[in-house]
This record gives C-alpha cells, structure tokens and sequence, in this order.
C-alpha cells in the first residue's frame, strides 16, 4: 500500500510555505466547498479568452478591422477590471469557502482566509461567516502562529500538528456566541 507523499516546502521561500499550508486546510465537519466563485471567476476569464482571441483571429486584417479591434481593446480592458473588481472585493484573502454544514441549523457557509506577511513566519489564519450580516453568523476568529510549529527542519510539513490547531479554531468559532446577543 502506497503512503501519501509528505508535503514539503522552501523555507527560504514564504510563498511556498504559504501555499502548502493553505493547500492543507481542506474541509472538515461536514462543511463542503462553495466553488461558485471561482466558476464566475473563470467564466469571466473564459470571455477574456475569447475576446482576445476574436480580435486576433478575425478574418479581416488591420487597417480594416481597425473600429473590432478597438472595440475589443476595451471589451477586454473592462471585463480585465470587472475580474480583478470580483476578485478585491469578494476573495480578498480567502483560502476556502464553504456552504453551510448538511445537518445544521446555519443558514451560512465559512470563509477560510490567511495571510503570511513577507519576511515574517507569522501565519494568521481567520475563519468568519461566508454572509456576516446572517443571524445566524459567529464573530469571526484567528490565530496567529509561527510556521516553525509545523514544519521540520527540512521543511516537511507535520499536517498533524496544523491540523490540531485548525481544529481548535474551528471549534472557537461554533463556540463563538451569535453576533448581537
């Protein structure tokens, strides 16, 4: 039987210690993952394509499609800005989303975000209410800890370790009284 493969990363390199701690909070507790975001944001990416390529391919050549290309030069520019407008606003930090758990009164999913500020080996991971104007949403929580905890000296990864920690804020956060009582 084949073992999973440790998941190792540079630890000279924050971006790689990032991505592999985010790639390792997955869902747990019954909560699935809400990926309607991120078919927008590749439906939106999928038009981009499309406009770039009509443009280029068209059957006329320059001087004559000159008002197409223009036309597409700002298709292309405004749907560029609705996608970077989506991804500001809505993903910001966001690892995860969530729909809300199958067997559970909530009525909203979780939004699983981090950050790992550069020159730092501090992580903060935050899990909040997908919809924070719910009623039925818990104050948002976070822990902030050294990446030292969780990985070795040749940067292997002990998920154990992070997985201990993700699960104690999982479980503040269902403990966590509603907001406004």
């Amino acid at each position: 039987m084949a073992s999973k493969a440790p998941k190792k990363a540079n630890l000279l390199d924050h971006h790689s210690i990032k991505h592999i701690l985010d790639e390792s909070v997955v869902t747990s507790r019954g909560f699935v993952e809400d990926v309607r975001l991120s078919n927008v944001r590749l439906f939106i990416g999928t038009i981009i394509i499309v406009i770039a390529l009509f443009a280029q391919f068209y059957k006329k050549k320059f001087p004559e499609n000159r008002d197409l290309l223009i036309a597409c030069i700002v298709l292309y520019i405004a749907f560029n800005g609705l996608l970077q407008l989506v991804t500001y606003t809505k993903e910001r930090n966001a690892v995860l989303f969530t729909y809300p758990p199958v067997a559970s009164f909530t009525s909203t999913g979780l939004v699983v975000s981090s950050k790992l500020p550069r020159f730092s080996d501090a992580y903060t991971l935050t899990i909040a209410s997908a919809d924070p104007k719910s009623i039925s949403a818990n104050e948002p929580v976070n822990f902030t800890k050294s990446v030292a905890r969780w990985f070795t000296k040749d940067g292997v990864l002990v998920e154990g370790l992070f997985w201990k920690d993700v699960e104690a804020l999982i479980d503040q956060y269902m403990k966590e009284p509603k907001k406004g009582k």
